[in-house]
């Protein structure tokens, strides 16, 4: 791939957004880590992506979807081709009574308008930083609530830029997972079919889940938050805090003192250092304890 001509190209078709070469992503992601993408293209409009979309289809480069990053390590040796990341597409709307709001909005921001709308339903996500499409990708949940609930709708793209509309049903919802987990599809926008309740009796429920969220969590700490899917009857934090590995460091990422089911980075982590520490733990509790912990963070990029 031709480097200067795609950024070119991209810079002709993206006239709102950003496309920039060779950019550091750990400055771009909530991890804080990560290595470089030969082309990151930042777009603000649905038409850009669409544009983009099209453009990486015909020419045969590689594509990236990337939102806030809250749930991927990125390896150090960065990712080749192009990255879309669409966290300058933030709108919310009420319209014919479901909530609309785009890709890159942070789901805890939706929580919050949706509180501002008197609209119950999305209180579970009140503390789950990542953005719209990320919460669809891999069907978010927290406290007892999760995306595919409250999901009426997607207007999404498929790989050749076309638009397609898709309901809830279709989804194929699993635990941390949909079917955007394919690859074969790019969220543009999602609708949250929600109930009226009461402002007061909605933002009681956010605050209670505020309060577990901050007392529980090492939020103080860049991390892809929790690292493991919940093993069939058992629970991975408890697994991780019985084999003894809170406090467990691999150069800057720790296993965290405040809750053994997230690792953070705790000092200038690198992706080799988060992922080491990973295999690690996994490696340990399955001695321990005979239990294969699945991660439930996305890994992309290259060595």
């Amino acid at each position: 791939m031709n480097i200067s001509k795609v950024q070119d190209d991209l810079q002709a078709i993206v006239t709102a957004g950003v496309v920039k070469s060779h950019e550091e992503l750990k400055d771009r992601v909530f991890t804080k880590m990560g290595g470089r993408a030969d082309i990151l293209a930042a777009p603000a409009t649905y038409e850009e992506i669409q544009k983009i979309v099209t453009y990486a289809s015909e020419q045969r480069i590689p594509l990236t979807v990337l939102g806030n990053g809250s749930n991927v390590i990125i390896r150090d040796g960065g990712v080749r081709g192009i990255v879309l990341q669409t966290s300058d597409l933030t709108g919310m709307e009420v319209r014919d009574g479901l909530l609309y709001a785009e890709c890159g909005a942070k789901i805890i921001d939706v929580s919050r308008y949706a509180l501002d709308q008197e609209l119950a339903g999305l209180e579970f996500a009140c503390g789950i930083p990542g953005t719209v499409g990320g919460a669809l990708y891999m069907n978010a949940g927290a406290y007892g609530g999760e995306v595919k609930d409250v999901l009426h709708s997607a207007v999404v793209l498929n790989k050749a830029g076309e638009l397609i509309t898709l309901q809830g049903d279709q989804m194929q919802w699993g635990y941390r997972k949909s079917i955007f987990s394919s690859g074969e599809y790019v969220v543009l926008e999602a609708r949250f079919a929600l109930k009226p309740g009461e402002a007061a009796a909605i933002k009681s429920v956010m605050d209670e889940l505020t309060f577990l969220r901050e007392s529980k969590q090492p939020l103080e700490y860049p991390s892809c938050g929790s690292v493991f899917k919940r093993p069939p009857g058992r629970f991975a934090g408890q697994l991780i805090q019985e084999s003894g590995l809170q406090g467990t460091r691999i150069g800057g990422a720790e296993v965290s003192r405040k809750h053994a089911g997230f690792i953070v980075n705790a000092d200038h982590a690198t992706a080799s250092d988060y992922i080491g520490l990973i295999q690690h733990v996994r490696e340990t509790v399955m001695d321990k304890f005979g239990v294969e912990l699945e991660t439930e963070v996305e890994i992309i990029g290259e060595e």
